[in-house]
């Protein structure tokens, strides 16, 4: 029998409440997670071979400062429901962002690549739990106004992306690569300062339960396995992580669906009509993004011929959008409605998709790529911020850290899952085309439009509109 644990209704939205100040405040403060974090991730990839070159190690050995942080990150993230029910939001904030700016000074003091990688993993340890603690935070403080909250938080979010390349090349030629990650010191300080004076206590909605152990050593390995796994499947190498990691995933399944509640993640959440939709909207929109952020700039570059600076430029396109559009999302869901706006955003970034296709049967267009480029981004924020505050208002607020864990683990898998499957559709049509251009990328561009058919059957079975 299928649970509703929120009233979904169909019928018009009463008019917006406005959020509390002391909201704003909560909102303000645990932004500045997400954006250290994406700045520094950009600053670090853009880096990595200058890194490699200054501690004298191959790019082989380099590559491990972003895939030591990333299965890191995975191992962290089952985590957060427990933890969250056991010391409480503020305590475990306050916790795990102390550890990322003490992690990022010993990234800089490290003298050798051991060093500095056993740092980095130290880093994803705390940044795996950072994510879900804002989505829940905000999603405590938002209600159903999730959507304009998420919204406006994410626009600053999006200049870290921008930003992040001039500010890593103008330190690594003024100030040497320890400064890389010594410029999170400032914030993470400052941040964690603003979280102790203005983040309410919650120790009232601390709960102990029991630590599902079994569960943690299924699950946490298992994501870990499964994304090193697709990256390696990717490169055309062993399949033996993969293997291993969706073997652990599916017992992990097997064993929490017996436990339901007492499991690490309470997977009766997904028998919730609008919690399982969102997600699956969730993963597939986290796909196209990726899959898009692999494929559009190896056409740039490998099909139409443009230098790697001249490209990034044309890249920028799609974070414009995205900036654009996720301001307007607030007004935009409350007008309209959740389903409308989250399929809106399918179509705007299947269109946005469209002269890429065109373009890899006719040649190359510098205004059609922009144009695409911005469309895709518009599109990407309009599917979704909608369905990510379906999820949210679709669970009862004891159960909002069990959801926040779930739909994080749901957006992690969708992007490499995604992007592993679009490698092996390049790989395929360049052997069918071993000749280099343009027609090379007509199959993968299709292969990304058939996803954007398939996840308008998950955004139109979203509610119209929601009620917490």
């Amino acid at each position: 029998m299928e649970t509703e644990s929120a009233t979904v209704v169909s019928d018009a939205v009463s008019s917006p409440e406005k959020l509390d100040p002391k909201a704003w405040q909560t909102i303000a403060v645990v932004i500045l997670a997400p954006f250290m974090t994406q700045m520094d991730a950009t600053i670090v990839n853009v880096s990595l071979s200058s890194i490699g070159e200054n501690l004298h190690a191959p790019i082989s050995s380099a590559q491990w400062i972003i895939s030591g942080y990333l299965l890191a990150l995975a191992l962290m993230l089952p985590l957060n429901g427990w933890l969250v029910d056991r010391f409480g939001t503020k305590r475990l904030y306050l916790f795990c962002f102390s550890s990322f700016t003490a992690a990022s000074f010993l990234c800089g003091a490290a003298r050798t690549m051991e060093q500095l990688i056993a740092a980095r993993i130290v880093q994803g340890l705390a940044g795996g739990l950072l994510a879900p603690l804002t989505q829940l935070m905000m999603a405590r403080v938002a209600g159903k106004q999730m959507a304009r909250v998420v919204g406006y938080a994410s626009a600053p979010v999006l200049l870290a992306p921008l930003v992040g390349p001039p500010l890593a090349g103008a330190i690594l030629r003024y100030a040497g690569w320890p400064w890389l990650f010594y410029v999170n010191l400032p914030v993470g300080v400052l941040a964690v300062a603003l979280a102790a004076l203005l983040i309410p206590h919650d120790g009232t909605m601390i709960r102990k339960r029991p630590f599902d152990l079994p569960g943690f050593l299924l699950l946490s390995p298992g994501l870990s396995c499964t994304l090193y796994g697709l990256e390696q499947f990717a490169h055309r190498q062993s399949p033996s992580f993969l293997l291993l990691g969706i073997l652990l995933l599916g017992t992990f399944i097997w064993l929490a669906l017996r436990m339901k509640e007492k499991a690490l993640i309470d997977l009766e959440l997904f028998r919730i009509r609008t919690f399982s939709t969102a997600a699956i909207t969730q993963f597939l929109s986290n796909g196209i993004m990726f899959a898009g952020q692999l494929l559009i700039p190896l056409y740039l570059v490998s099909g139409a011929g443009l230098s790697p600076a001249r490209a990034g430029w044309v890249l920028t396109a799609m974070g414009i959008g995205m900036m654009c559009s996720y301001p307007l999302m607030g007004f935009l869901t409350e007008r309209f409605g959740c389903r409308a706006v989250a399929s809106g955003g399918v179509f705007i970034n299947l269109a946005g998709t469209l002269p890429f296709l065109w373009m890899a049967h006719a040649g190359f267009s510098m205004p059609l790529s922009v144009a695409g480029l911005y469309l895709r981004g518009v599109g990407q924020g309009a599917t979704g911020i909608p369905s990510l505050a379906a999820a949210y208002a679709s669970v009862p607020q004891n159960k909002l850290s069990l959801a926040a864990t779930a739909i994080n683990i749901v957006q992690r898998l969708g992007g490499p899952i995604a992007t592993t499957t679009l490698a092996i559709v390049i790989s395929l049509s360049e052997k069918a085309n071993p000749v280099p251009g343009s027609h090379s990328f007509l199959i993968p561009f299709a292969a990304i439009l058939l996803l954007q058919l398939l996840i308008i059957g998950s955004a139109t079975r979203l509610p119209v509109r929601i009620r917490q």
